[in-house]
């Protein structure tokens, strides 16, 4: 399997703080990869390292073999079109229906007809079991139908790869559930890429193809689920298992 992004040996500070250090970890085409680890230790970053939204401060960060720090401004933006991005907390704008905030990308980045949107949305939503929502305002959706807007903001344009940080945080495991076999089936809908930061390693072990994890600023694990499962490192055990006995710090 090819490999859709590629971060190599990638350092990144915010101030003095180290965020990433010596950090490589390879996403597979066509795969959903889980990124795991400590809060706060880098993991939204790492999403925002494969837009470009960051850039490195060593290292190389590619993307289909194109070095983003070699790209130009206009190239940035083209290649963000082509990677969806769903926020932790949906980031939907309250005065705009849920069809208008998910119409959004399609207005801003194609000449697209209105008619052709107005399907175009229709159709997304409907994938994510929204169709009968488009009218609505977002303080009218409970947390996990806006989770599922905010996924079909990213996918209403068809993207090559999509982002989602932190899914299914802060909800119940019926929801968790749904939302897990959304971000699935959407994979296999769109034929494309997917990148998941989560804490759920419940979701996680039933939607990853692989798994990568990250402890202090470098990716100590990457594997299948049964091979992180099954990994020698203690660390990774006692992540895995919620212990408050082992290596890591508390």
């Amino acid at each position: 399997m090819s490999a859709f992004a590629e971060i190599e040996s990638v350092t990144l500070k915010y101030g003095e703080r180290v965020v990433l250090q010596n950090c490589t970890l390879e996403i597979k085409e066509r795969a959903i990869t889980c990124l795991i680890g400590l809060s706060g230790a880098g993991k939204s970053t790492i999403l925002r390292l494969l837009n470009g939204l960051r850039m490195p401060d060593a290292g190389r960060v590619r993307v289909r073999g194109q070095d983003l720090r070699e790209l130009g401004s206009s190239d940035l933006i083209e290649l963000r079109q082509k990677i969806g991005f769903s926020f932790q907390f949906a980031a939907l704008f309250d005065s705009l229906t849920i069809g208008e905030n998910v119409a959004m990308p399609l207005r801003e980045h194609s000449k697209k007809s209105r008619k052709e949107i107005d399907d175009i949305v229709l159709r997304t939503l409907d994938s994510v079991g929204l169709a009968n929502a488009r009218d609505r305002m977002p303080s009218q959706l409970s947390g996990g139908m806006l989770k599922r807007a905010g996924f079909a903001r990213a996918v209403v344009t068809n993207p090559e790869c999509v982002l989602y940080d932190e899914p299914t945080t802060g909800l119940d495991p019926i929801i968790t559930h749904v939302l897990t076999d959304t971000i699935k089936r959407l994979r296999s809908q769109l034929d494309s890429t997917a990148v998941v930061v989560s804490h759920d390693l419940a979701s996680i072990y039933a939607m990853a193809d692989y798994v990568a994890m990250l402890f202090e600023g470098a990716i100590i694990a990457y594997g299948t689920v049964d091979e992180l499962k099954r990994s020698a490192n203690p660390i990774v055990q006692q992540f895995l298992e919620g212990s408050e006995v082992g290596p890591i710090p508390l």
